[in-house]
């Protein structure tokens, strides 16, 4: 019928059992509309370097929608290669190039004769898209969860929060975060929008995270060590996209970093400072995790990287060790290094993931034994573009086997003050180069046998010949209180535990060999010492017998060849020469008084008098007065002092109670003593003079 003014239905049914058993909805009656709409292109999404998924409005015809000719991409693409309907969605259509997409514009495909079913013709139809292959720092590690007990306000859950800083949408899809241990599963598919956040944990906590912000799970999501980690995130291509060294010392907070608190990024333009740029977060809920961090702000890194170390691990590879994260395509190349005494440039650099802070040096020239060279490194920038500048060399060479006494225990720190932490000093007495990856600190339990055995580095580390260095769970802690002549000369460990009474330090080769043993007491230190806490014990002499000699049992040569620490240098001396060390023991006690006038008006020219002191032997108390001419005291400079074999005290020319004196002539009274009845006196005149 071509027209009509009823509509109905009618239903012949076979046998009775079916009557009143039909049921029949929703339909309508309307004019016929035939479909005259072309398909239009939805979107065009780039899957790969060089294939397109495009996404049309209804259904399209097969032929039509692979014909090559109708699609071309604008900036030199072409035309595709293939083109393939996709078999479950009629609507998609699958495009291959066999040009590649320029990365990180915008691309404009245009579409021309592709029809829908109908035979409807779709002209003229554009889609704007991208192809995005993330770079370095394109997304970052914004945020993260190690410890979350005791709970602040947070799901007790280890979690990390990344951050697209691109400008660019990105499919997480393939994205993997790990440890040098291993690495999660992939990441599901997820477009991580520009300067967003996104949640990253395992399926067990996506729940509970939810509530904070967007998330997403992994298989196998690594654990996050309370203490420490390396966490890195790499992208399908295998690149190191980001990658975060953190320890628990980076929350900045005592109290914080004993868990519940989450680490936060202070500038995301600062990715690779490590502990300068991040913080334990300060919002009340412990964390921020898919928002912005609590601690952000602006910390620009306008220092330049610092070459730190360097060691051999044969004669053809040299390892570099920064303090940062360095640029890696300048850090990779050659020309930028070069080695002394013949070794020359390198054949290649190799940057070394996860952190990007070592660099791999293959050599042309073997290096020999039993010699020191120098590397240098120039033109070499940090990740912020900040030029290596003044600390750009090194020392390198082939390390020997760690013998016998090769190595001495120096220095020894086992009651330190309540806020800060034990260290024993190491000194190379031996004319070899030692790695301390092949040294052990340990202690011995109870019942006397070796016990707490603990490696002091993970990997090569050189100590030269006559160095020093400082074993310590805390480098801070003890620069906090004491003078380091070389911050650097520290390395930070899990200690073994030394008793504030009574203990061994032993210093152990690979073998397990031992190379020196300490068994001290506290009964060394100074007896006229009041408090020992804070106050470290120092060798006397590296080159004295390290062990009591079974021949002389009434004589412990350990307890004499060690000392206290002088108090004026903060009883203490990491990382350079003992205060109490003997260079020679026939040298007289003497002290000498410079200027012979001093006029303290702040001038910046003989504004205090300088009181010069060199003794033959450790264990001196020194008391100092100052007399006038009369005779009488008017200032006591030193009261009971525990005096080094050399030192200096000063005398800003004021009285007691920092009273002003008059011009005149000034005596110098100088009393020392020690626990065996020595004693010797001194006196030195010094002229106080004042402008009128």
């Amino acid at each position: 019928y071509i027209t009509s003014a009823f509509f109905g239905i009618w239903v012949r049914q076979s046998t009775a059992s079916f009557f009143q058993r039909h049921f029949f909805d929703d339909f309508a009656v309307t004019d016929y509309a035939p479909d005259v709409t072309p398909p239009a292109v939805l979107s065009a999404t780039a899957t790969s370097v060089n294939t397109l998924d495009v996404l049309f409005s209804e259904p399209v015809e097969t032929v039509s929608s692979q014909l090559l000719s109708n699609y071309t991409v604008n900036n030199g693409v072409g035309a595709p290669a293939t083109a393939l309907r996709d078999a479950s969605n009629p609507a998609l259509v699958h495009l291959t190039f066999a040009n590649i997409f320029p990365s990180r514009i915008n691309l404009q495909l245009f579409v021309n004769g592709v029809k829908d079913l109908a035979g409807n013709t779709q002209n003229n139809g554009t889609a704007t898209f991208s192809f995005f292959s993330a770079l370095q720092y394109d997304v970052l590690i914004n945020e993260l969860m190690a410890d979350p007990t005791p709970l602040v306000g947070l799901p007790d859950a280890e979690w990390v929060e990344l951050r697209n800083r691109s400008g660019f949408d990105i499919n997480l899809a393939g994205w993997r975060i790990g440890k040098p241990s291993g690495q999660s599963g992939s990441m599901p598919a997820y477009i991580l929008k520009a300067d967003s956040f996104v949640i990253v944990s395992s399926s067990g906590a996506v729940a509970a995270l939810s509530a904070f912000g967007p998330g997403i799970s992994v298989t196998s999501f690594p654990a996050l060590g309370n203490a420490g980690d390396l966490l890195y995130l790499r992208s399908p291509e295998g690149v190191i996209i980001h990658s975060v060294n953190y320890t628990d010392a980076w929350y900045q907070n005592e109290l914080k970093r004993a868990g519940g608190w989450s680490l936060e990024m202070v500038d995301g333009n600062n990715p690779c400072s490590g502990m300068s740029n991040w913080r334990a977060s300060t919002d009340a809920k412990g964390g921020t995790p898919g928002k912005r961090n609590a601690v952000a702000g602006v910390n620009t890194d306008a220092a330049p990287p610092v070459l730190l170390r360097a060691y051999a691990s044969n004669e053809f590879n040299v390892v570099l060790v920064f303090n940062e994260s360095m640029d890696s395509s300048k850090a990779a190349m050659a020309a930028s290094y070069s080695i002394s005494d013949g070794i020359g440039v390198p054949v290649t650099a190799t940057p070394l993931s996860f952190a990007f802070d070592r660099v791999l040096l293959r050599l042309n020239n073997p290096l020999q034994r039993n010699k020191i060279y120098t590397v240098t490194a120039t033109n070499i920038t940090d990740c912020a573009g900040n030029v290596i500048a003044a600390n750009r060399t090194a020392r390198v060479g082939r390390a020997e086997n760690l013998l016998r006494n090769d190595v001495v225990v120096n220095e020894i720190l086992f009651n330190p003050k309540p806020t800060s932490n034990d260290y024993i000093e190491l000194y190379n007495r031996s004319n070899k180069i030692i790695t301390l990856r092949n040294a052990y600190l340990a202690n011995r339990s109870s019942s006397g046998t070796v016990a707490s055995v603990t490696q002091i580095s993970s990997e090569d580390y050189l100590l030269f010949p006559k160095d020093y260095i400082v074993v310590t769970q805390s480098a801070a802690l003890v620069q906090a209180d004491y003078v380091a002549t070389n911050p650097l000369a520290f390395i930070e460990i899990s200690m073994p535990s030394y008793n504030d009474d009574a203990g061994n330090v032993l210093l152990l080769n690979e073998q397990g060999e031992v190379i020196d043993e300490i068994n001290y007491k506290n009964d060394w230190h100074f007896q006229l010492i009041g408090d020992e806490e804070g106050v470290a014990l120092e060798r006397i002499n590296f080159d004295d017998s390290t062990r009591d000699n079974p021949q002389t049992v009434n004589v412990n040569e350990q307890a004499a060849n060690w000392h206290s620490a002088a108090s004026n240098v903060g009883y203490g001396t990491p990382t350079y020469k003992n205060s109490q060390y003997r260079l020679d023991a026939s040298v007289q006690g003497a002290i000498t008084a410079t200027p012979e006038i001093i006029s303290p008006d702040n001038d910046g020219q003989d504004d205090f008098l300088s009181l010069d002191y060199n003794f033959p032997e450790p264990g001196y108390v020194a008391n100092v007065t100052i007399f006038d001419a009369a005779g009488r005291p008017v200032r006591y400079l030193q009261r009971n002092a525990l005096a080094g074999l050399r030192g200096y005290y000063r005398w800003d020319g004021l009285g007691e109670k920092n009273k002003t004196l008059p011009s005149g002539i000034y005596i110098v009274y100088t009393e020392v003593f020690n626990l065996q009845g020595k004693t010797k006196k001194f006196k030195n005149v010094v002229v106080l003079a004042r402008r009128n």
